[in-house]
């Protein structure tokens, strides 16, 4: 009786629905033709939180097979909806960067079923989906590390809820970059219709003033990059947002506030990540589920087993393309240069290791240093490529030669930045010594 009554309910309670939908959507309508400025003050004067969400909702790291499951479900389905990827025989999500031990899944839980999901990708060797497209250059000038929000999604019946699950589930985000996961900068690629929210509420501060207009990590949607700086956050919000009435005060919220919805696991020692995809999930989601690891290049195969190089794994990855201790260094065609940089390892506690880069290829470099480096260790090289143009790489060293005094050392890049891409593209393309002597200058910043 009393499901039938709640039926009753849901179906008087449509129209009002259908209501508040199209008024909400007028409104998003009459927002756009105000200038971005003026939009961007009324978003914010209309920015508002519950201080006190239900405590059937629950905000955390996903870590079962269940979880998951349903946090891939979620997002396929919100991503076929909104033409960004074509359906998967799986009904799931999944990428590469979901296997990486650096990637992070966060979820929202509603009575213990997911209804809100978003990763984030720190770098690894494989790199991030949006330094195909965009250039870091600046975001990277400034130190420390980076992680990639994506994989943003909602259930239907909770997305026209005032925020009910994306504002606890940045804040989730937002506690979880700076306090365990290290991260100084986050940058995401939206489409250009959900740019606003990140832009005017958060602050985010656009990579490149244009769109691009078709990304193919999104089925070719058109993307906004931008990137948000959490060491300067809590003042830009202060700034913005302290002194309002408690449910608008976006600063409290973010930076003072706690939230006990919201499960951020503890450290028992140094570590800055939480990899929970032992070998048995990435056997099931990435072998039985989808075909992920089948359709990986060759590269990301070997990038793969320098990543998880232990017994248990090995037995789940796709086969090596290469026989042990091969490496991709060689494989691609390579230019002589000059070009300073430095070593330094992935936490920078050491002292950074003076190079001097002698030849390039799309895949690696060799480099002359002074001073030992370590073998078959990811390091992030900083390399001076034009007045103007810094590539930051995961490099692992893959070869020592000792000559007249100095080591010269092989580097395998794992994934190339876009401003690496971009000057040995240029070196490829040259037919004279002008050419590749001016391969800086075809370094665009747009």
């Amino acid at each position: 009786m009393v499901r039938g009554k709640d039926n009753i309910l849901a179906f008087a309670m449509r129209p009002i629905r259908l209501l508040k939908d199209l008024i909400n959507r007028a409104f998003r309508r009459l927002l756009l033709l105000l200038p971005r400025r003026k939009r961007y003050r009324v978003l914010r004067f209309l920015a508002h939180y519950d201080p006190a969400p239900t405590p059937r909702l629950v905000f955390r790291i996903a870590e079962t097979r269940e979880e998951f499951e349903a946090c891939f479900r979620l997002l396929h389905d919100a991503y076929v909806r909104q033409g960004y990827m074509e359906p998967d025989p799986s009904g799931m999500r999944v990428t590469i960067y979901n296997a990486l031990p650096t990637t992070t899944t966060l979820c929202a839980l509603f009575d213990n079923k997911v209804v809100g999901t978003l990763s984030l990708i720190r770098e690894s060797a494989i790199g991030l989906p949006l330094q195909r497209i965009f250039d870091l250059t600046s975001v990277r000038a400034k130190r420390g590390n980076i992680a990639e929000v994506s994989g943003l999604a909602i259930h239907p019946a909770f997305r026209q809820q005032g925020g009910m699950i994306l504002m606890p589930l940045m804040k989730c985000l937002y506690e979880y970059c700076a306090t365990v996961f290290d991260t100084r900068h986050l940058v995401i690629a939206v489409n250009p219709r959900h740019s606003d929210t990140y832009e005017s509420l958060l602050f985010f501060r656009r990579l490149s003033a244009n769109a691009v207009p078709g990304y193919d990590f999104v089925n070719g949607a058109p993307a906004v990059g931008a990137t948000l700086d959490l060491g300067h956050a809590p003042e830009i919000l202060r700034k913005a947002y302290g002194g309002r009435p408690l449910r608008r005060d976006l600063h409290h919220y973010f930076v003072a506030m706690h939230l006990p919805n919201i499960e951020v696991p503890g450290r028992r020692s140094s570590t800055t990540s939480d990899p929970v995809m032992t070998p048995a999930l990435l056997d099931h989601f990435f072998n039985r589920k989808t075909r992920v690891f089948a359709n990986l290049s060759d590269r990301q195969k070997a990038l793969l087993h320098a990543i998880y190089d232990l017994p248990d794994y090995r037995r789940v990855l796709p086969p090596l393309p290469l026989p042990a201790g091969g490496s991709l260094v060689r494989q691609h065609r390579r230019f002589s240069v000059r070009c300073p940089g430095r070593l330094s390892s992935a936490e920078g506690k050491e002292a950074a290791i003076p190079i001097e880069v002698s030849d390039v290829s799309r895949y690696g470099f060799r480099a002359r240093a002074q001073q030992p480096v370590q073998v078959d260790t990811w390091l992030t090289a900083l390399v001076q490529l034009g007045r103007l143009e810094t590539s930051v790489l995961l490099v692992r060293n893959v070869q020592d030669v000792e000559y007249q005094g100095s080591h010269r050392y092989g580097f395998q890049i794992g994934e190339p930045d876009l401003v690496w891409r971009k000057f040995v593209n240029a070196l490829h393309d040259g037919r004279t010594q002008s050419d590749v002597a001016n391969a800086p200058l075809f370094l665009s910043h747009d």
